[in-house]
């Protein structure tokens, strides 16, 4: 962690909605005059797109299957480097991944691939990072080894400030959020996304979902034990078949439920005046309406930025 450096980092699975909470954050960024450094988590990728299909077929043959989710087809090692180097000195190198073509204006490379590595911008006030893995913690053992039963001892050392022999990106983040739709809701908005922008089936997307599975226990989901923040959001519709339902319930159709690990560090009065409708479900839970998400967001980490801020000045 630094203060003179400092990184913000939101993880959440894909189709979790980080892009949102992203969006979020950078009205902060403006109200705040806030120069960051965004940084997209699937430039981290392996793989470029058409790698990626033969990697997983070959995987698959292999009885192992690999996932966007889990080491194999990422770069987690360069993550924690840019990450590390960035709270040490304020730079790194960052590349772009391509994922539509809305992106091929600004660049020549075509989609499914990568920019080349350039350095950070230079004098930023911080680092952004939006993507699956700005929690991930990864022991030496191999994905194949690695099991949910592992996890938690992995939290716990982390937490209690022991080293880790592998990956750590965790430790460096200085606030870390998450973004968790519970699960049926996160399965419903992947399917109609990928339907919807990438053409797939259900039937493929159900596959894919099976697939990365293991890697989602394994390297997703222990990252919300690290969170400083966690927004999961609820729906309040039935939502127990998730791949036969038609729409995905909206904002209004559900309630947001926000986790605060060190719970004596915010002030709860103040948030639940300002929140319409918000109320405490246990000392370190609150919950707001679905229609509130981002304007929790705001009102939640605004503070804990300008805290960020007066410490990097001072230190100056």
């Amino acid at each position: 962690m630094s203060i003179k450096h400092p990184i913000i980092a939101i993880t959440g699975s894909s189709g979790a909605g980080t892009t949102t909470t992203r969006d979020a954050f950078g009205d902060i960024f403006r109200r705040e005059g806030i120069n960051a450094a965004f940084v997209e988590g699937d430039s981290f990728f392996r793989y470029n797109r058409s790698e990626m299909q033969k990697a997983i077929q070959s995987s698959i043959v292999a009885g192992n299957p690999i996932s966007h989710f889990g080491p194999d087809a990422n770069l987690f090692d360069k993550l924690e480097m840019l990450f590390n180097e960035y709270g040490e000195k304020g730079v790194g190198q960052i590349r772009r991944y391509i994922k539509d073509r809305e992106q091929l204006v600004d660049y020549e490379q075509a989609t499914g691939e990568f920019t080349p590595w350039e350095s950070l911008p230079k004098e930023s006030d911080l680092l952004f990072y939006e993507g699956m893995h700005g929690g991930v913690v990864a022991s030496t053992w191999t994905r194949r080894r690695m099991s949910p039963s592992h996890n938690p001892k992995v939290v716990r050392d982390r937490r209690q400030g022991r080293q880790n022999n592998g990956v750590d990106v965790a430790q460096h983040v200085d606030l870390l959020v998450g973004v968790v739709p519970s699960v049926n809701l996160e399965w419903i908005q992947k399917i109609h996304r990928d339907c919807g922008k990438k053409g797939c089936t259900v039937e493929s997307v159900t596959a894919t979902i099976l697939r990365r599975m293991k890697d989602y226990v394994s390297f997703i989901t222990p990252q919300f034990s690290l969170t400083d923040i966690n927004f999961q959001r609820v729906p309040l519709v039935d939502t127990s078949n998730p791949f036969i339902a038609r729409d995905i319930p909206t904002l209004d159709e559900s309630m947001v439920v926000i986790r605060f690990r060190e719970p004596k560090k915010h002030d709860f009065p103040y948030l639940m005046r300002n929140i319409d409708g918000a109320f405490m479900s246990r000392p370190n839970t609150m919950v707001v309406p679905g229609g509130k998400m981002d304007h929790a967001m705001e009102i939640t980490c605004t503070p804990i930025i300008r805290e960020m801020m007066d410490k990097k000045r001072k230190l100056k």
